[in-house]
This record gives C-alpha cells, sequence and structure tokens, in this order.
C-alpha cells in the first residue's frame, strides 16, 4: 500500500506545473503539502475531504489515502487545479472568505450553522465552471466518481443538477433526478396561518447556474442569493446527515493556524444588505426590469434586515460565528479582545501629556574606561584605537561618556490611567453584545499606550467580583482581557483595589488619573471597606496620590440629585453624565483633549 501511495504521490507532483498552469502560467505556489495517512492529514488541519488549501499561508494539503480510497488518483490535474482556484478566484483570502461568510448567513436566518458548507459549495461552482469551460479539464467526470451512494440527499442532487446545466449535460449525468420540497413559510399580512410553499427543483437548479454565471466576475454580491437559493435543500433531514458534506469540504480549516485575523470584519460593507432575497426576484437574473420602474406595480416588501447599516458594526456574538466558520481556533473572549480592539482603533488620540520645562540633548564629555561585562555596543572603538593599537578589553577600552544640555524641544511625560469598568448585571455582556463600556475603557486605554502611558485596568461587579491587571502595564492584550470580562452580579466598588493603589505610590511614581465608569451603583465607592476605612476616605487619598484628578463618568441622569455625589463633586472628583450608554464613545475621544488640554486628534 505504501508503495502505491508513493506512486500516487509521484504522478500528483508530476500534475502540479500543469495544474498551475490551468491558470497562468505566472502562476506560482510552493509545492503541496502530500499526507500519506489520514492521521498526517489530520495535523495539518484536513478532516474529512480529502483536499484543502489553508488561506493562511496558501498551502494546499492533499490526503493521498483518501484519494485511493475514493479512487480519484487519475484526477490530480483537476483536483490541484481546484485548490489553486481558492487562491487565485474565490475567496482568495480569509478577508473575502469572511465578508462570502457574512453575506451567506443573512440568506440562511435559522440556519447560519450551514453557512460554511453553503460558502464551499458556492465557490466550488464558480472555480469548477471556469475549470470546465476555459481550461478543459474534467470537472464533471470528478463528480461522476464521487457520484456512488450520494444521490440520496436532496442538497446533493439540487448541486449535481446545477453543475449539468452550466455544462450542457443530459438530466442524470451526475445524480438522480431531485424533488420539489414542500415548505411551511410563516404567515404574512392578512394571513391569518402559516402557508405551505412548495419549491421547483428545476426552476433552482436553473437560477443557481444563471446566478453562477451572472455573478461569476462579481461573486460577492450572488453569495447570499445563492444561500437563499440553498435553504429549502439545507432543510431537508437527509441532507444534513450526509457523509459527504465533509468530503467535498475543502475550505473548512482555511483559517487554521491565522495569528492574524482579516481587519474589517466587526462592520457591515456598504452593500452588505443589498439584494437578500430569492434569485427569481433579481431583475438581473430574470431580465424582467426592476419593478420599482413600474408605477403602477406593487411595492416590494423590504426585509427587517435589509435597512441601511452604513457606518453600524457586527455584534461580538456574530463576529466571533463568522471566525469561527473560517476556521481561527480562538476562544470567545479571545475573540471579544479582537473585536475591540478593531472597535476602538479609529477612534484612538493622543492621551494627555504633561510637558516639563524643556527636554534635553545628549553632549559628548569624553571618555572612560569600558570593562568587561557592560555593553560591547558601548565600546568606541575609534576612540580606543587611538588609546592603543593594541586592543585589551578592560585596559585599552574605552566608551563615550554623555552628559546633558537644556534643548528647546518640550518633553511630554503623559500621565497613567487607573481606570474602573462597572460590570453588574445591569451591564451588557460584551462577549455576546455591544458594551460601551469596555469599548470606551478599550478606546482610551489604547490611547495611554500610544502616549507611552502605563494603565491599570479593573473590572468589578458585587462583592470579590473582581478582576484586575497586576498593577500599571503597557501590555494592551491584558488590559482588554479584564475589559471584555464579565461578572453580571451584585454592585459594590473595589474599594480595597483602589486603596491599595494608592498604598503603594510614591512621590516618584508619574501623576495618574482615576477614571470609573458606572451608573449610579458608583456610590458604593463611599461605602466602609472590609477593613471599616471610609471610602470617602480612600477616595480623597486616591485623588491626593495620583495627582492628576479624576472622573466619574455616570449613566445617570439624576446625579446632581445625588446627596453622595454632590459631596463627591466638592471633593474634587470631575463627573461626566451621560444619558445613553453610547454617548460614551463621545466622551472616549475627546477626554483627553478636553480634560488635560495636551492631547491632539490623530488625522
Amino acid at each position: 500500500m505504501s508503495q502505491d501511495l508513493s506512486q500516487l504521490r509521484a504522478a500528483w507532483q508530476a500534475a502540479w506545473p500543469g495544474a498551475l498552469d490551468a491558470w497562468s502560467r505566472y502562476t506560482r505556489l510552493s509545492d503541496p503539502i502530500w499526507c500519506e495517512t489520514s492521521e498526517a492529514a489530520q495535523t495539518e488541519g484536513l478532516t474529512g475531504s480529502f483536499a484543502m488549501i489553508r488561506l493562511t499561508d496558501q498551502a494546499v494539503v492533499i490526503d493521498l489515502a483518501q484519494v485511493a480510497k475514493l479512487k480519484l488518483g487519475a484526477y490530480a490535474t483537476e483536483i490541484l487545479a481546484h485548490e489553486i482556484g481558492h487562491h487565485i478566484l474565490v475567496p482568495a483570502d480569509l478577508g473575502d472568505h469572511a465578508r462570502i461568510l457574512a453575506r451567506i448567513r443573512r440568506g440562511l436566518v435559522g440556519l447560519e450553522r450551514y453557512a460554511p458548507l453553503v460558502a464551499n459549495l458556492y465557490a466550488d461552482l464558480l472555480i469548477n465552471d471556469r475549470l470546465q469551460r476555459s481550461a478543459g479539464l474534467r470537472m464533471a467526470e470528478v463528480y461522476q466518481a464521487l457520484r456512488s451512494g450520494n444521490d440520496t440527499t436532496q442538497l446533493w442532487r439540487f448541486y449535481m443538477r446545477i453543475y449539468e446545466i452550466l455544462w450542457g449535460l443530459p438530466r442524470g449525468a451526475l445524480t438522480e433526478p431531485g424533488r420539489d420540497i414542500t415548505l411551511t413559510a410563516p404567515a404574512e399580512g392578512d394571513q391569518p396561518e402559516a402557508q405551505k410553499v412548495v419549491t421547483n427543483f428545476e426552476g433552482d437548479a436553473r437560477l443557481g447556474a444563471r446566478l453562477v454565471r451572472h455573478y461569476a466576475r462579481d461573486w460577492l454580491r450572488g453569495a447570499a442569493k445563492f444561500a437563499v437559493l440553498c435553504y429549502p435543500y439545507l432543510n431537508d433531514d437527509e441532507s444534513q446527515k450526509a457523509s459527504w458534506l465533509k468530503a467535498i469540504n475543502d475550505l473548512g480549516a482555511t483559517g487554521k493556524g491565522a495569528d492574524r485575523i482579516p481587519a474589517g470584519l466587526t462592520g457591515f460593507d456598504d452593500d452588505e444588505f443589498e439584494g437578500i432575497g430569492h434569485p427569481s426576484d433579481d431583475p438581473e437574473l430574470t431580465g424582467l426590469g426592476d419593478a420599482l420602474d413600474d408605477p403602477n406595480a406593487k411595492p416590494r416588501q423590504v426585509r427587517p434586515d435589509q435597512g441601511s447599516h452604513k457606518g453600524q458594526a457586527r455584534q461580538p456574538f456574530e463576529f466571533g460565528e463568522i471566525l469561527r466558520a473560517l476556521g481561527v481556533p480562538l476562544d470567545q473572549h479571545e475573540l471579544a479582545v479582537r473585536y475591540y480592539r478593531e472597535r476602538a482603533l479609529p477612534h484612538l488620540i493622543k492621551y494627555p501629556a504633561r510637558e516639563t520645562p524643556a527636554a534635553v540633548d545628549p553632549l559628548p564629555e569624553g571618555v572612560e574606561t569600558w570593562d568587561i561585562g557592560q555593553p560591547l555596543d558601548q565600546v568606541d572603538w575609534l576612540e580606543t584605537a587611538i588609546v592603543s593599537p593594541v586592543i585589551v578589553p578592560g585596559l585599552t577600552t574605552v566608551q563615550r561618556v554623555w552628559g546633558e544640555q537644556p534643548g528647546e524641544t518640550p518633553q511630554r511625560d503623559p500621565i497613567d490611567l487607573d481606570l474602573y469598568v462597572d460590570c453588574s448585571g445591569s451591564m451588557p455582556n460584551p462577549q455576546h453584545s455591544v458594551s460601551y463600556l469596555t469599548l470606551a475603557g478599550a478606546i482610551i486605554a489604547l490611547s495611554a499606550f500610544r502616549a507611552g502611558a502605563r494603565v491599570q485596568a479593573t473590572l468589578w461587579s458585587g462583592k470579590q467580583q473582581f478582576l484586575t491587571t497586576p498593577g500599571f502595564v503597557r501590555d494592551e492584550k491584558a488590559v482588554l482581557r479584564v475589559l471584555t470580562g464579565y461578572f453580571g452580579g451584585g454592585t459594590a466598588f473595589p474599594i480595597h483595589i483602589l486603596r491599595d493603589t494608592t498604598a503603594a505610590r510614591t512621590k516618584r511614581d508619574k501623576p495618574v488619573h482615576v477614571l470609573v465608569i458606572s451608573d449610579d451603583g458608583v456610590t458604593t465607592m463611599f461605602d466602609t471597606d472590609e477593613r471599616g476605612n471610609s471610602g470617602w476616605d480612600v477616595a480623597r487619598q486616591a485623588l491626593t496620590a495620583g495627582r492628576a484628578g479624576g472622573t466619574l463618568v455616570l449613566n445617570y441622569r439624576h446625579w446632581a440629585k445625588d446627596a453622595n455625589l454632590q459631596r463627591a463633586q466638592r471633593e474634587g472628583w470631575a463627573i461626566h453624565s451621560i444619558g445613553d450608554w453610547s454617548e460614551l464613545i463621545a466622551f472616549a475621544r475627546e477626554f483627553s483633549r478636553r480634560k488635560y488640554g495636551g492631547g491632539k486628534r490623530e488625522e
């Protein structure tokens, strides 16, 4: 068996240049990864299917054992060219694959879990049609070889019928004839009961073929329409259980090993919600023109999710679902970290900084002996050679001594940030829904890092429910992991953290601004701590030791009537009131510029 696989590998390696030439003589990719066992293929991320391409490193992986088992050895050029097509044509890279998945999810309401499968089917149709017609490869024969045992599912029959129509093959050349499916549609308008809708199998297949040809050069626009077309056949129980789904899923692990995720996925594309509907309503496919041009035509029904979404963002859970569909191996918490970091980036500004009287410029003041144990790059070799042509480390080696002279350029000294974000039960879970508290904290913290400051971030809820960084750090991931955590419990400000942070500070430490984001539960910071200390005393000492003030940002319209907050304001706390959590974004952007006076908006 091993000898047979070695021969198969040699034959497929010989077919590799021809597969590249099927797209262009200028196509260049590294040789495929040949796996002679399914275990070796799984190590590379290939499971179920016999071939795939990883879009993270453009590596084609072939499971030779599966190729031999499925008797596909004679189709090396076809299968290899198909995998190359995922790199050349669709999806080409992880970013476009993610955008296909996002659009296909729009057309699979309730069945979003099948978005990776439908995306794979759609991409394969586009690639195979081009290879069959333009490159003259035997793509139809590949599916004939895969036909055995697959004809029992409606989805497979529907998919194969599209190929038959595309390539002018007689009905039944690739699969048994399919059947119409009766679906139960929800009641609409004046209809009191649900309606029975019968699909038109042959009509759907012809629409699918027309869609593939029409959107061949603009395939992103056709993705959602193709998903709507596949929807009834995914509802077929047999199709959902079919083993062939894995066999042809060569895009299932495109994101395996990705250390960087595609940018721009937190927001919607400008045209992502355009044209979501059945292809039979698409005038570009039917040739019937736009009904809206007819003044007597019945107005079209607009789906609730087809409004304007320009400038809006996805929810964190949807962002995570798309990345998981790509095969990116990140847990929910890490996905949230990536989500809020990306959303914060457009809003970042320079963090405020204090100016010292003047910066200093280095001034050479002579040389001194350089000894073994000191950094080698500090040796002044020219002066060493002048001292003696014979170099003896520690005796003749010298290093430059530098002094300072006042310069004319002001030097900025960024203040540190002590950030406390409320995470009680009245706050959203940032890993599932957009939390403006988390996003505002991320904007301010990342701005602080950009200016060279350090941040201590604390997430708090009820008693003993808190998460904090190990002091003041310059580790953005550590801060974001704190901010994207969630408790959802009671409300009890962690007075002990503010107390211990204040006690640890010395006059040599940089000034620090204390920022608290909360609602009316902020008044718990003036309670008594576990040692019997008054929260008022702790808060007062924090402002004194921090030397850079403190701000309470509150979603609390009537704070001015709260006696505790009136007192806090008198004792030096700045209070910023918002009427809606979304207003935190504007506050976060303007915080440094308005509060400290030295920050400027970055263009």
